[in-house]
């Protein structure tokens, strides 16, 4: 094994030193020959009849290639996307869903909602036409029905957990603790703005579309329903992606449109989102609320939860993507806990905003969040000690294999180990003293706790393929797609280990449907876990096939031959040959045993049975300056069990990475519509707030790591771990140093003030 850049050991990422000296490969930076560029005219209004659209100034223009709108597609027979759940409305009729058409077609549903293309030789040309096109609307109520044919607004309800168990357990419970909390709309705001190319070459009858996005093989396969095309008649193309969160994660309408545009003009197509263009393009995240309720015994074990979810989709519902927030986590909702009885459910409703789509955690953060809120506020009301009211409670590690009252089986985990390190880690004993001296300063000072739990790697393919050339070096090929998590560097790790080579020496790709056999892409803290356990298998089998040429080179037996980094050698001898020379000579027919088919280059694929379950324990605490409202951050610690740990040092990335974004959530970021009009608020960083680095703290960490049996690497995952514990950690910290329940996110300087200025009333 290669000790240096095996598994486990905390290697500098080996993408960064290209990026930071701006060698990466994005999509702005690819310039074509006849490159036409591409600008939408996007709506005012968050709710309007589009009367007609008058693009005579426009057309007229020099440079201008063409105005499209909603028209010219359904001319083209271009067809829209639909979701697979089934899912039914409260009344037991089938849910009612409306896919964005492309354009809209006769109303815009919210601002920014896009009317016309405008196509022209540069894209300053094509910004200045945009401005020419005159839309003719008739302005509609924000707060009227999104669809006409749905006066409710409700797209669909889903019920989850045993109602009848748990309105058994809340009978004869001794203590109900119940609460509402919100989770605020927020936008991914990633560092690389959207964008697209997209080509069509007549010769060959095919598209290729250059992106940023998480999984292009699913974006290619949505791309051939919508334009009627064959798979193999799309190429999808992502290089460096500058971010994604979630929110780059399928086909945007924007793909479509330029690959459509590129066929009609018989020219390349760009289209480059715009920082302030971004929040009123990209589909949002979060924006739901809790009617939470926990039921309790006179010994204050939990019995049993029950919770009414409520989501803003927002204005289309065009796949399953749409829907999955609301959904597909629910399970996290009973946490680390056992907690006998639970139910819960979920209604959807759609509003004249952007859509909802996945965001970092994709509903875990916000089940985690109402979870451990309660669990303070139940603290609180029945007097009883935080922790030990959650130690009280922890599931067991004897209790492995244990499924939970909301359909989650968890594999493996070691809880109260795990918070009894973050308490320690917190000096959580030592906060008593903390916080007098920050009374002293004329500082409120609060501590947090939280545990939170996700479900990580659900059950999919992945792909991964090792290919030595005839130099005897190697390329791997993977089917997930970073957007920065540092895949090349973990890649190269797990070759490493597996087969002894030398990192520097081995080629990572990803991100081309011409290249890669297949992938479902980056989501969901599914690369490690199932993407790397596709790798571990591919190098089994290229371990095999070399053993039996190196055992027919050394003249012994396959079942003498042993190999060990990198190396095979006759066991007991020191006759060997490298992996690298077999490789070679694979490319050599005569030198190969009968039977043998010359090259070395091997592909595994791998699904899951089961999920894993990364988790850990979050302990945040702040300082609030009660003459502004402030609130500072002044220490945070964070203990996790992500099973295996490949990279230590990447890991602590990705978690501090997801503590930050957990902690804009709480004080700052929030995307804001005003009520009457429909207008967003906050489309720029004037209005929208963003954690920079003088705003948090420095992390400690620790570790707690319980290998789950579900793979051979031993991995759960962690790309989402960070955000999911600290939008609770930091939200119980506030609310311990103002000494108030009724505050909801975002707490900026003056929400809190205003808490404050309402408890110094209240006496």
């Amino acid at each position: 094994m290669n000790e240096k850049f095996g598994i486990g050991q905390p290697v500098p990422r080996f993408e960064d030193a290209r990026l930071l000296r701006g060698e990466g490969h994005f999509v702005a930076d690819l310039e074509l020959a006849r490159e036409a560029h591409m600008v939408l005219v996007r709506s005012p209004h968050a709710h309007a009849r589009i009367v007609a659209v008058d693009a005579a100034a426009a057309l007229a223009t020099p440079g201008v290639l063409g105005v499209f709108t909603a028209e010219d597609l359904a001319r083209d027979g271009l067809r829209t996307t639909a979701p697979t759940l089934k899912r039914s409305r409260p009344d037991g009729t089938p849910m009612f869903w409306r896919p964005h058409p492309g354009l809209a077609r006769g109303k815009v549903q919210h601002v920014g909602d896009p009317v016309a293309a405008v196509v022209a030789e540069t894209a300053a040309l094509a910004k200045d036409a945009a401005e020419l096109v005159a839309v003719d609307y008739e302005p509609l109520p924000a707060s009227a029905p999104v669809w006409d044919e749905c006066p409710d607004d409700v797209c669909c309800a889903f019920e989850l957990g045993d109602r009848a168990a748990t309105e058994q357990a809340f009978a004869r419970a001794a203590h109900v603790v119940q609460r509402r909390y919100t989770v605020s709309r927020v936008h991914a705001q990633f560092m690389e703005p959207r964008g697209a190319l997209g080509v069509w070459d007549e010769g060959e009858g095919r598209y290729t579309l250059y992106c940023d996005a998480q999984y292009p093989h699913r974006i290619r396969e949505v791309l051939a329903t919508v334009l009627a095309v064959p798979e193999h008649r799309i190429r999808v193309v992502c290089r460096d992606v500058g971010g994604a969160f979630g929110a780059k994660g399928w086909t945007s309408l924007e793909h479509r449109l330029v690959l459509w545009l590129a066929r009609r003009l018989r020219r390349p197509v760009k289209w480059l989102c715009e920082r302030s263009e971004a929040p009123l393009a990209d589909e949002h995240g979060r924006d739901c609320a809790f009617d939470i309720a926990l039921a309790l015994d006179r010994e204050h074990r939990f019995l049993a939860l029950r919770a009414e979810k409520t989501d803003d989709v927002g204005a289309y519902v065009s796949s399953d993507r749409n829907l999955m927030p609301g959904f597909a986590n629910l399970g996290s909702l009973v946490g680390v806990y056992a907690i006998p009885a639970a139910y819960v459910r979920v209604t959807t409703r759609f509003s004249h905003r952007n859509p909802i789509a996945p965001y970092r955690g994709s509903g875990r953060p916000e089940a985690i969040y109402a979870l451990e809120r309660l669990i303070d506020d139940a603290a609180r009301e029945l007097g009883a000690d935080r922790v030990e009211l959650r130690r009280r409670n922890l599931i067991p590690p004897t209790a492995m294999p244990y499924k939970t009252a909301l359909t989650f089986t968890y594999d493996c985990g070691e809880f109260e180990r795990g918070m009894d390190k973050a308490l320690a880690l917190a000096d959580w004993n030592g906060f008593a003293a903390r916080r007098a001296q920050a009374q002293a300063r004329g500082k409120l000072r609060g501590i947090g706790l939280a545990n939170a739990i996700e479900r990580a790697g659900a059950p999919s393919v992945e792909t991964a393929e090792i290919r030595f050339d005839p130099d005897g070096r190697a390329s791997v090929l993977v089917g997930t797609k970073s957007q920065g998590q540092g895949h090349e560097t973990m890649y190269r790790q797990i070759v490493a280990a597996r087969l002894g080579l030398d990192p520097a020496e081995v080629r990572v790709a990803d991100g081309d449907t011409d290249a890669i056999a297949f992938g479902y892409g980056t989501f969901g803290s599914r690369s490690a876990v199932i993407g790397g356990t596709a790798l571990w298998l591919a190098a089994d089998k290229v371990i095999a096939k070399a053993k039996r040429i190196a055992a027919h080179l050394l003249e012994a037996s396959e079942a003498d031959v042993v190999f060990d980094d990198g190396r095979f050698r006759i066991a007991g001898t020191d006759r060997g040959i490298a992996l690298a020379e077999v490789a070679r000579l694979a490319y050599v027919p005569a030198r190969l045993p009968p039977g043998v088919e010359p090259g070395l280059f091997e592909r595994a694929a791998f699904s899951p049975a089961a999920e894993t379950f990364p988790n850990g324990t979050h302990v945040c605490e702040v300082e609030i300056d009660p003459e502004t409202g402030a609130v500072t951050p002044v220490a945070y610690a964070v203990v996790d069990d992500v099973g295996t740990e490949i990279n230590p040092l990447t890991l602590a990335g990705q978690v501090m990475g997801g503590i930050v974004q957990g902690f804009g959530q709480i004080v700052m970021e929030q995307i804001v519509y005003d009520p009457e009009s429909g207008q967003l608020l906050t489309a720029s960083f004037m209005d929208y707030a963003m954690p920079r680095a003088a705003d948090v703290c420095g992390f400690r960490l620790g570790h707690n790591p319980v290998p789950t049996r579900l793979n051979p690497l031993g991995a759960k995952g962690a790309g989402e771990a960070g955000t999911v514990g600290a939008l609770a950690a930091v939200m119980n910290a506030i609310v311990d140093a103002l000494g108030v329940e009724d505050v909801q996110m975002p707490l900026t300087p003056e929400t809190v003030w205003r808490a404050l200025e309402r408890k110094h009333e209240r006496g």
